[in-house]
């Protein structure tokens, strides 16, 4: 059974996912009429990923005994100067959605609720994924420069991108 304030926490974080599945089809949306198809595939990819991290918590906060709260989403931003801008925007989200899941992980530890820490560690993992992933779109961004043709070639080769961490590596 969780306990309110986990309850509260995990709540939280679901919303969480949620925004971020909707900051990252606004992107999509953003990309996708700048002529930016790879870009804009990428982030429909991203919205779907997150979308389904929302699910699999409040799928937990509900089998857990708790009641999943399915709130109010704060509009995202639908506009950007810059593709440079918006990865920018990307990271800067990752990191906030990071320090969320560590936050909750704390919580879990306080309250000695050892299920919800464990379930967690998962989004632990796909957090350090998903920073890697932006830090290195956010590099080849820098490395493209003004450059067109590296535009060009940075949109058709974003949807293929994958990135292999050391939590991806790690044994099981």
């Amino acid at each position: 059974m969780l306990s309110k304030n986990i309850q509260d926490a995990l709540n939280s974080q679901i919303k969480i996912e949620a925004e971020s599945s909707q900051i990252y089809l606004a992107m999509a949306c953003w990309a996708e009429v700048k002529g930016l198809e790879g870009v804009a595939n990428f982030m429909y990819a991203q919205s779907d990923e997150e979308r389904e991290h929302m699910l699999k918590l409040v799928k937990f906060v509900n089998e857990r005994g708790g009641h999943a709260q399915i709130s109010e989403l704060k509009a995202p931003n639908v506009t950007f100067k810059s593709f440079k801008e918006m990865f920018k925007k990307l990271f800067e989200h990752e990191v906030f959605v990071s320090q969320s899941i560590n936050e909750l992980v704390h919580i879990s530890l306080q309250e000695k609720d050892y299920a919800t820490h464990n379930f967690l560690q998962w989004y632990v993992a796909e957090q350090i994924e998903e920073e890697a992933v932006a830090r290195n779109i956010l590099d080849k961004i820098n490395m493209i420069g003004d450059d067109k043709g590296g535009l060009y070639l940075f949109d058709r080769d974003i949807e293929n991108l994958t990135v292999t961490t050391a939590a991806t590596n790690a044994p099981e």
